[in-house]
């Protein structure tokens, strides 16, 4: 055998269709955790400590047939543990995957439960088409219908506070606040950016700015801190009416909703609400100027054409591109927390 024909011998012998299998039926994994949630296996086992298998079972009325792989499932992917037949929460299902907790981060989970995972089924649609494979398929709007059902809209705020709550914390961490008086989180859901902001510095103040639904989801979160003496709601849409004036303004996940000039327009509009010697700071899942590594922010972005009919996800360079031609003179991009890393400055 040639030394060519050895090194194509031994190159098949180490490449494996292990990882494309894996990525084919991530969406196993992805719907067994999806489901436990949905169904509240982790707050169960947050207050009862550890139940054995048919206790579990029991308490979420599941057939016998498959609820023993389902739990055992779930050890496997390493959100359960499993000890002399007793099921249990690991540390980071014990901290994030409880309801009852601040730091539960399954809000955006059950969102995606309720309507990401069957809308992304029509992927492939979408990327023919180029539009919307949410409500839009059957003539609604996701934005009017969200807003004017008060039960979809506070599991879409308590999503959002899932999403943005480490980078909420890492942005209170990185950003000079001491230069800073006031904040507005334009887009603020139930406001949680504000909050961490506002609990890190005692002497911010300032609040959200959403349409006016949002407010008493805004207040009831606010309340809950005990910061409603410093933090308010602004009621009103980005679009239509003026910016409240601020030191700094907080967009986290709110232009990839939206296409080029109306990005544009909002940085506009942001930089005209900004105070002498304020700042913008934009966060999202930026993706990373080669488009290679972030591999979260480009799936967001297909998200963002399964939801909306001309958002899209953008990287670094995009965003400071953007700031600069609306006035703003310098920027930078910092990386938060996860795939989150945000834009500034004025």
């Amino acid at each position: 055998m040639s030394e060519a024909e050895s090194a194509a011998v031994e190159q098949a012998e180490q490449v494996t269709p292990e990882t494309i299998l894996q990525l084919g039926f991530a969406f196993w994994g992805s719907k067994t955790l999806l489901s436990a949630v949905e169904l509240g296996v982790f707050s169960e086992l947050a207050d009862a400590g550890a139940l054995d298998g048919q206790a579990l079972r029991e308490r979420f009325a599941l057939h016998p047939r498959s609820a023993r792989d389902f739990f055992d499932a779930l050890v496997a992917l390493g959100v359960l543990e499993r000890e002399e037949g007793r099921y249990s929460n690991t540390p980071a299902a014990e901290l994030f995957l409880d309801r009852a907790k601040p730091s539960y981060v399954g809000g955006i989970l059950e969102m995606a439960n309720a309507r990401l995972y069957p809308f992304w089924g029509s992927l492939t649609e979408g990327l023919r088409t180029g539009a919307p494979q949410n409500e839009a398929k059957s003539g609604g709007n996701f934005f009017e219908a969200l807003y004017a059902d008060p039960d979809r809209l506070a599991q879409f705020a308590r999503a959002m506070s899932a999403v943005s709550g480490g980078a909420g914390q890492a942005i209170a961490a990185k950003f000079p606040w001491q230069d800073h008086q006031s904040v507005i989180d334009i887009g603020c859901a139930e406001g949680a950016v504000p909050v961490q902001i506002a609990l890190a510095y005692e002497h911010i103040t300032g609040g959200g700015f959403d349409l006016p639904p949002i407010g008493p989801i805004f207040d009831d979160y606010v309340a809950r801190f005990g910061l409603g003496d410093r933090l308010g709601f602004s009621p009103g849409d980005f679009f239509a009416d003026p910016l409240p004036k601020a030191d700094v303004l907080v967009m986290g996940h709110i232009l990839h909703d939206w296409d080029i000039e109306e990005k544009r327009l909002l940085l506009r509009k942001a930089y005209d609400a900004l105070r002498d010697g304020g700042a913008l700071i934009v966060y999202e899942a930026i993706i990373d100027d080669e488009r290679r590594n972030n591999a979260f922010g480009l799936l967001m972005s297909l998200n963002m054409l399964i939801e909306t009919p001309r958002g899209f996800d953008y990287t670094g360079a995009d965003c400071r591109t953007w700031m600069q031609e609306t006035g703003f003179r310098e920027s930078y991009v910092e990386h938060l927390v996860g795939p989150d890393s945000m834009v500034g400055l004025k």
